[in-house]
């Protein structure tokens, strides 16, 4: 199950597609969906968070709290809206591209994927591009 909960004015256009996208996405990783609840806020909002569960004192785009055990799939992913707006202006990317880049982010950190070293990056990048073909 997914779930999409709004702490903004932000909505996404379409639920139904992008909760198949990441349906899809989880199966292709070879894992299984339990469930995931996708928690849209602002920056302070965000923030806070980073505070209080990380101890890092900056802003992010996106939190994610792993509860997966094994290939099953769950967790709670927390994406700042003000953030991917900015970050797509910065990248010269749209603003929904770049919300599906941080939406499949997470699925990826959830499928086993790191990005702290370069080829780590790298092939979180190539993963996040293959995905976001496969949702036009």
């Amino acid at each position: 199950m997914i779930n999409f909960n709004y702490e903004t004015e932000f909505e996404l256009a379409s639920e139904g597609t992008i909760s198949k996208w990441i349906k899809d996405a989880i199966a292709l990783e070879n894992h299984k969906l339990e469930e995931i609840n996708y928690i849209f806020c602002t920056d302070d909002y965000l923030y806070d968070l980073n505070v209080e569960f990380l101890n890092h004192d900056t802003l992010t785009d996106i939190i994610s709290f792993d509860y997966s055990i094994g290939k099953i799939i769950q967790g709670d992913i927390y994406i700042s809206v003000d953030r991917v707006r900015d970050n797509a202006l910065e990248y010269n990317v749209d603003f929904d591209e770049e919300m599906c880049r941080v939406i499949i982010h997470g699925i990826l950190h959830y499928c086993g994927y790191k990005d702290k070293t370069d080829d780590e990056a790298k092939l979180m990048r190539e993963k996040e591009n293959f995905y976001l073909s496969r949702l036009k």
